[in-house]
């Protein structure tokens, strides 16, 4: 699992990379990554979230305990969500315009507001395909089958990589900077990224298929089990309904900050900025975490049936101090080096240095909360496991509230290169709030959360974490000139020296504080290579 999305995600930053080259961080990128962020949004708003953090418990629940294996529930609930899909993605492409106008910011043009709807109306389709992927990949995992969902966006990256390519083929700089596109222009961008969606969805079918599956539309929806399922998703609704009301004022936020600096005629940055930001911030989180918890959940499921609290709140925590003693050293190589990493990245094509370096401090900042936004959401898998989703919508909640009560005022009184940075602070500091509220009200639930050990363990894997930043900095205090002025090449180079010094230093620190999850992490390694 860990391979394949290692791959997906080494596939998806050269997507980005591609997109940079073609779009840079203008009005023009911006317009395109809220079109094509539409679908995602709404996919998740009506299925995603409920199919995530409800249907799995529910399948494992049906595989086990139903004569024909969970098939019929299985068939059941693809059919009713597939058509809810349609219905959906039909009502968005027919409001795209006010779709668009909630999540732009009111200081775009006419121009800019047209141009960000037409990629809506090619994009919004991905909806139905969004969906289907995450159900079957669902229905795959609860059945034992985890790692093809994971290369499955592999395919979707290299079409996304082919269509961005195109593009320059057919487009000037200028048309880029000033957001004047033709209607040809717009569909190649567009069809192309939705034709990755699509066959990212229909290469699970083979495997579906091999899987033993074999789907059959079914509408005998009543005294099914559905009803159970569909008033725990109203809790994870009500989840990601409130995280997008915050997108929404983060979005129009960001958009704005592009809109100022298109005025002011300063560097570039805006949603483009946020989201290749957040994309990087996500990558260890990615890799690291969402592995190890999708094989973890059907698992901790089983355990909750059984009704064996102790051991859920065992398995969570030793699934803390693990992920965290790897998703440390690399939060702090991103708090060291991600300028040079969004330089190496994005700062060429359509985009400038200036932009690119920008982007990394915003990665600096969403660096600082990835400690806790990881283990909000091993937290939060406790708790699906239980099949208690009410508990994760108010911490959401309280997430959004922190998030939304910080930015809007830091946004507003940053100055304009500092506005985008402004509203990554606000996301760190809101997850460690959250992290704060959500530990003991779990701890109560289960029983326990063996919270001495597991705080000791972070301390000690953060301090390691604090020297490795000590010796990265170091290094870039040196050799910050040489740093500035060499090439691409070496700048990769330097860039690999210094964070194996850093990761050097954190084992090392965390060996001799006698971190155990390093050696577990270690032994995991060696037996996956031997």
């Amino acid at each position: 699992m860990a391979t394949g999305t290692v791959v997906s995600r080494i596939t998806g930053i050269a997507r980005d990379i591609a997109m940079t080259a073609a779009l840079g961080f203008f009005i023009t990128s911006d317009a395109f990554s809220l079109g094509n962020t539409l679908p995602n949004i709404l996919a998740i708003l009506v299925a995603g979230g409920a199919l995530n953090a409800v249907f799995i418990p529910q399948l494992v629940r049906h595989i086990k305990d139903d004569p024909d294996g969970g098939s019929a529930y299985s068939d059941r609930l693809l059919t009713v969500v597939t058509l809810w899909l349609i219905v959906v993605t039909a009502i968005a492409m027919a409001f795209a315009p006010q779709l668009v106008s909630i999540y732009a910011s009111s200081d775009y043009t006419a121009a800019h507001a047209a141009l960000a709807t037409a990629f809506a109306r090619w994009c919004l389709p991905q909806i139905v395909f969004y969906g289907l992927f995450t159900m079957w990949s669902q229905v795959l995992n609860a059945r034992g089958h985890f790692a093809v969902p994971m290369f499955a966006p592999i395919i979707n990256n290299v079409v996304s990589i082919g269509t961005f390519l195109a593009f320059m083929n057919i487009t000037t700089h200028a048309e880029v900077i000033n957001a004047q596109l033709t209607s040809t222009q717009i569909a190649v961008l567009g069809a192309g990224t939705t034709l990755g969606v699509i066959t990212q969805a229909f290469a699970l079918v083979p495997v579906l298929y091999r899987a033993g599956y074999r789907y059959r539309p079914r509408l005998d929806l009543r005294g099914n089990g559905l009803g159970h399922a569909g008033t725990l998703a109203l809790w994870t609704l009500g989840l990601v309904v409130v995280n997008q009301l915050a997108y929404v004022v983060v979005t129009r936020l960001a958009t704005s900050a592009n809109a100022q600096a298109v005025a002011a005629g300063a560097t570039a940055e805006g949603l483009t900025t946020y989201q290749k930001a957040h994309l990087i911030f996500m990558l260890p989180h990615s890799v690291i975490t969402v592995s190890l918890v999708t094989a973890l959940l059907p698992q901790l499921s089983r355990i909750a049936h059984e009704g064996d609290l102790r051991a859920v709140g065992t398995s969570v925590a030793s699934a803390i101090r693990l992920i965290s003693s790897l998703i440390v050293p690399v939060a702090a190589i991103l708090l060291v080096l991600a300028p040079q990493f969004t330089r190496l990245m994005f700062g060429f094509g359509a985009s400038t240095q200036d932009s690119a370096i920008l982007t990394g401090h915003v990665v600096q900042v969403f660096a600082l909360g990835l400690l806790p936004f990881t283990l909000v959401y091993l937290l939060f898998r406790g708790w699906y496991s239980l099949e208690d989703t009410k508990a994760p919508f108010m911490v959401t909640l309280l997430i959004n509230l922190v998030n939304l009560a910080l930015s809007i005022p830091l946004f507003m009184t940053a100055p304009l290169a500092l506005k985008v940075p402004a509203l990554a602070v606000s996301y760190a500091a809101a997850y460690w709030v959250a992290l704060v509220a959500a530990w003991p009200r779990l701890e109560r639930r289960l029983g326990h959360l063996e919270t001495y050990e597991t705080v000791r363990s972070l301390v000690r894997i953060t301090v390691a974490g604090v020297l490795s930043v000590g010796v990265g900095s170091l290094f870039m205090t040196l050799f910050s000139a040489t740093f500035d002025t060499v090439g691409r090449p070496t700048l990769l180079v330097l860039s690999l020296v210094v964070s194996a010094a850093m990761g050097a230093t954190y084992a090392v620190a965390a060996h001799t504080m006698h971190v155990e999850e390093i050696h577990r992490a270690v032994a995991m390694l060696r037996r996956r290579l031997s």
